[in-house]
């Protein structure tokens, strides 16, 4: 059976690179799953994202994504990411303790952006733990 070539990279380090039966992401245009011999997409990934990587026979594989795009063509899928971590690097403390300090900051100031990016991204940090948000 065919597979996928996948690297997921952020400006800090390559993530992740090896092969794969299907990649899931969310994109602006919404979620995209991608498998062998798909047409060639470029997509701009969300803010807070989940990306998981499908391997027959291994545990899925599950990164928070913050940003970046999505490239694929010829059964190569290359993951751009503003900033991304493995679910298993995840310290789940303190992804939930900086989701409680930006939505106590959310409750405070209702116009605070940044605030609500950091929620954003801590819930994409729980999620790829596999923590319930």
């Amino acid at each position: 059976m065919a597979k996928l070539r996948v690297g997921v990279v952020s400006p800090e380090r390559e993530i992740w690179s090896g092969e794969a039966d299907m990649v899931i992401a969310k994109t602006v245009d919404g979620e995209i799953g991608i498998m062998p011999q798909h047409a060639p997409v470029l997509g701009v990934l969300v803010e807070g994202g989940v990306l998981r990587v499908k391997r027959d026979g291994e545990p899925e594989l599950v990164a928070a994504v913050h940003g970046g795009f999505i490239s694929v063509a010829d059964d190569e899928v290359s993951v751009l990411a503003e900033a991304a971590e493995l679910g298993s690097e995840v310290d789940v403390a303190a992804a939930r303790d900086a989701l409680d300090r930006a939505q106590a900051s959310i409750d405070a100031n209702q116009e605070d952006a940044d605030a609500a990016v950091e929620a954003k991204r801590a819930r994409a940090r729980l999620r790829a733990a596999g923590e319930e948000v």
